[in-house]
């Protein structure tokens, strides 16, 4: 069942992650795939807090449905490998303060999400 769970998880994980790449490039154009990388790891980092909130809080129990959302769903979705391949392409290009600009905002801001979510989903509910 937990492979499973995975499994379908990591499906439309990747299947959501290129979906919302394609809309990212779409209305800025394919120079801006970091751009695409920093919008699906906001997402994926503010949809992890507000399930990271939900099994705190006991809302969450079941070890598939954490394991479909979690590990399948969000690591499929958020993965940093292609954060790190976007951050050293700009730097072997060159662009040195951009990739460093991109770094930064890419930790920030997923963190931010992250906190937010947490908050709206214990504000919510309580």
């Amino acid at each position: 069942m937990m492979i499973l769970a995975v499994a379908s998880g990591g499906a439309l994980g990747a299947l959501s992650r290129y979906g919302v790449s394609l809309i990212v490039l779409s209305f800025f154009g394919a120079g801006f795939q970091p751009l695409a990388t920093l919008a699906v790891n906001a997402l994926g980092s503010g949809i992890m807090g507000g399930a990271y909130a939900l099994v705190a809080m006991g809302t969450i129990t079941s070890g598939p449905l954490k394991a479909f959302i979690m590990v399948g769903f969000l690591g499929a979705l958020t993965t940093f490998s292609s954060f790190s391949l976007d951050a050293i392409n700009l730097m072997e290009k060159g662009m040195v303060i951009l990739a460093l600009g991109y770094i930064l905002l890419s930790v920030l801001i997923s963190l931010l999400c992250f906190v937010l979510a947490v908050g709206a989903v214990k504000y919510a509910l309580y």
